[in-house]
This record gives C-alpha cells, sequence and structure tokens, in this order.
C-alpha cells in the first residue's frame, strides 16, 4: 500500500415489498463507488493559469468586496478516486508545492452546482473549459463547509447564531469512467494520494480534505481491474 502521494502530471409486488427491494436495491448500488486503476489515464500539461497572489490581508478585504457586491459566495470541489496499489486514491492539485486543493472552485451568479462544478473541472483537468467533449458524471453530495465570517476557518456545521455565513463549499463525488485524459496546467500538480494518508492529517491536507476519507465511509469500493 503507497504511503506518498504520486504526482503524474510533472508539473416490486402487490403489497409494496417489491419496489421496496428494487429500492434498496438502487440505494445499495449507489453506495458502490467503481474505481479504475491509474495507469488507465492519461496526464498532460497546459499553459498556466493565473493566480492571485496576496496577503491574508487582501484576501479578506476581495472577500468583503466580493459579499458586498454578490452575497454569500458559494464554492464546489470534487472528490476523485482512483486505485494504484490496491488502495483508493484521491486526486489533489497542488498549488506552488505547498497548498492542497480539491479540483473545483468558486460558482459564477446563478450557476448551478453541478454546471459549475464541470466548467471547473474542465479549465483545471481539460484542454480547455468547454472540456473539448468530456462529460463529468457529478455524483453523491457529500457535505458542505461553512465560513462564519471573513477572518475564520471554515467548519462542516453552521452554528445557530450565524445568520449570515460569508461562503460554503459543497462537495461531490465525480466519478471516473474506465479511461479519461487529464490535462493539467503547468503550475498546478495533479497528485494521487492515498486515503490512508489523507485520514485526519489537517496539518498537511487541511480540514476538509483531511476529512473526505470519513465522509466515504458509507460507500464500498469495487476495485476494477482492467
Amino acid at each position: 500500500m503507497g504511503d506518498a502521494a504520486f504526482d503524474f502530471t510533472g508539473n416490486g409486488n402487490g403489497n409494496g415489498n417489491g419496489r421496496e427491494s428494487s429500492r434498496e436495491g438502487s440505494e445499495t448500488e449507489s453506495l458502490v463507488i467503481d474505481i479504475y486503476p491509474l495507469s488507465s489515464y492519461y496526464f498532460g500539461s497546459k499553459e498556466a493559469i493565473p493566480f492571485k497572489d496576496e496577503t491574508l490581508a487582501d484576501r479578506v478585504r476581495r472577500m468583503k468586496s466580493n459579499y458586498s457586491a454578490r452575497g454569500l459566495r458559494t464554492c464546489v470541489e470534487a472528490v476523485i478516486l482512483v486505485e494504484l496499489f490496491k488502495h483508493p486514491h484521491m486526486l489533489l492539485l497542488q498549488v506552488r508545492n505547498s497548498i492542497f486543493k480539491l479540483p473545483g472552485g468558486r460558482l459564477r451568479p446563478g450557476e448551478s452546482d453541478i454546471d459549475g462544478l464541470k466548467r471547473k473541472l474542465s479549465r483545471k483537468l481539460s484542454v480547455n473549459e468547454n472540456g473539448d467533449g468530456m462529460d463529468w458524471q457529478v455524483g453523491d453530495f457529500l457535505g458542505v463547509w461553512w465560513r462564519p465570517d471573513f477572518e475564520t476557518l471554515l467548519y462542516p456545521y453552521l452554528s445557530p447564531s450565524v445568520k449570515k455565513p460569508k461562503e460554503c463549499t459543497k462537495l461531490y463525488l465525480v466519478k471516473l469512467p474506465e479511461s479519461r485524459k487529464f490535462i493539467v496546467p503547468k503550475n498546478l500538480k495533479l497528485l494521487a494520494v492515498p486515503l490512508c494518508q489523507i485520514h485526519e492529517n489537517h496539518k498537511t491536507y487541511g480540514s476538509i480534505i483531511s476529512g473526505v476519507p470519513q465522509l466515504l465511509s458509507k460507500f464500498s469500493f469495487n476495485i476494477i481491474e482492467t
């Protein structure tokens, strides 16, 4: 089992019982995640995308300005799994060789979670923002994190005393097909990190990412050999 991250970018019947059984079967089926080997996927690079180089104070000022103009900031992020060494690994983006992020980003005004997540995935993991003909299978909603105020961290709950949160981050499971091309900006690294390394590793991955393995505990993993 791998202990380290891997960088592949270089950068029913009449009484209803039958229907109930069918529904239970469907629910059970939806709790199984098919995971394909990392070797089934192609990884390439494309032109770098710009990032804001700002201090914490700059970021707080920007958040306040955006909140005044648009209200609650909503972000959507993807949990994407692959298999390596017979163990589930999660795909993470690394910025400046230090900050780990789930693929995703901020929604545009009026944009749905699904459309926004697909757009962000295409921008960061496909040839272009249009996805180059590829579709993303956005599945189960896993959870939401809240930022009560501009200077505070994100929490997996919203206190009753907080009437106007400033930001929410929603996590979705994104299921991969048997094969796909991942094209990543040159100023980002795409890493495959084992769940056992991520679990409760707040110091390295932050509270959201390190909490994902627990969110996935309701699922069974079906590792498919190709």
